[in-house]
This record gives structure tokens, sequence and C-alpha cells, in this order.
């Protein structure tokens, strides 16, 4: 299922801000780290939520499987993300590797610990809870727009903030995650694409198409109806 890399973590103390934390009272953790294949779980739904995790390398996606079997997922996990921090104590998503991915893992209940006496930390864990909700919320006014190009605009916008790197969006997910990422089949995903790129908004590299260049942002955050 995974291949540990730190196998003795006592040997490894990091600071919390290594998980994007900032503590002034430097409180020292340990962290593992884990390596999981293309498509392999990380955590289930509904397993106790005993660890906190962040990308180190790679992509996760949280999904839910619906009672007629279609997958929805809720949300993508890209380098330096934090996932897996939940308000009770079972997850509620089942979560995958998207590509070959390297995560941290910290036990939630030392990160709890720590913020007991810590009120730097306990401020960002809330401000995660809250980045949390907000996402949720997004996703939900999302799948409620009525075309599919809205949605598909929407996605390459919010991958644009976070992918893009020297002017290529390289998307570690496959057209089949974007759709039950939207909602969408697969066949609409792919026609959204194919008419965004006739407009002119975007061109594709490589045969995959998955690494995409942006040429007409303002055009494209136009058909955003939140923008």
């Amino acid at each position: 299922m995974f291949v540990r890399i730190t196998t003795d973590s006592a040997l490894r103390p990091n600071s919390l801000r290594d998980l994007g934390m900032t503590s002034d009272s430097k409180a020292l953790v340990s962290l593992s780290e884990f390596s999981y294949r293309k498509g392999t779980e990380i955590y289930g739904e509904k397993e106790p939520a005993e660890y906190v995790y962040q990308v180190k390398a790679g992509a996760v996606r949280s999904y839910k499987l619906l009672s007629d079997g279609r997958r929805q997922i809720g949300a993508f996990h890209l380098s330096g993300d934090i996932f897996g921090l939940e308000n009770g104590n079972e997850h509620r998503f089942t979560t995958e590797a998207v590509v070959d991915t390297t995560v941290r893992l910290i036990k939630r209940q030392s990160l709890e610990t720590v913020a007991e006496s810590d009120a730097t930390v306990a401020k960002n864990l809330l401000s995660m809870t809250t980045t949390n909700l907000q996402h949720a919320e997004d996703h939900m006014l999302l799948l409620g727009r009525k075309t599919s190009l809205e949605r598909v605009a929407a996605f390459l916008l919010e991958m644009d903030k976070r992918l893009t790197a020297a002017g290529v969006m390289a998307l570690p997910m496959s057209r089949r995650d974007i759709a039950d990422y939207l909602g969408l089949t697969l066949e609409t995903v792919s026609r959204a694409l194919s008419r965004l790129h006739e407009l002119g908004v975007l061109g594709f590299i490589g045969n995959t198409q998955r690494q995409i260049v942006l040429l007409d942002r303002s055009q494209l955050a136009s058909l955003d109806l939140q923008s």
C-alpha cells in the first residue's frame, strides 16, 4: 500500500513550520514520510482520523462514492497542501494518490497538544479549517452552475493559481478526475476544453494535453460567473 521513507521519526524532529505553520515557541514534532504509488489509497472514508497529512510531492484526490456508484471528487491536494484535518474522529472522504506521491504525516494528537500551549499554532489550525470550509462552499457553488464551460473555466482558473510555473499549467489529474470534480461527464469536459482551445483561450503541449498554456486569462475569467 505504501513505502515508508522515514523509519525512525525520533531522528527527524521538525518544527511545525514544516507544515506551513509558524510557531514562536519553536515546538518540535516528529514527522514521517510515506510514498504512495499512483492510484493507491492513503486513507478511507470513516477510518479513524489519527494523522494530518501534507503533500511533499505529487497530488492527492479526496472523494466519495455515491450510492449509484458514481465518484464525486471533493478536492485536489497539491504540493504543500495540508489535508486530513477533520472536525470529528473519522475521515469524511477517501483519499488516493493521483500520481506517484510523497506525503508527510504528523499525529493529530501531538499537533493538538502543541496547539493547547501555542496560540499561533491554534490560530493556524483554525485558519486551515476555515479555508477547507470555504473551499467546500465554493465547490458547492461550482456544481450549481448552469453550463459546463463555466465549470471548466472556474477549474482552470483555480489550477492556474495553484499549479502554473514558467507559464505552463501541468495538470497531474486526468480528464476523468476533472469530470468527477466538476460533476460532468468525461465527454463534456473534453468538449469544453476543445471549445476553449478553438476560442484561443488555451493551448496544449504534448500528446496527453495535460500541459496547458493559458493564452487569454481575461476571456477565461469572463466565463467564470464568480469573477
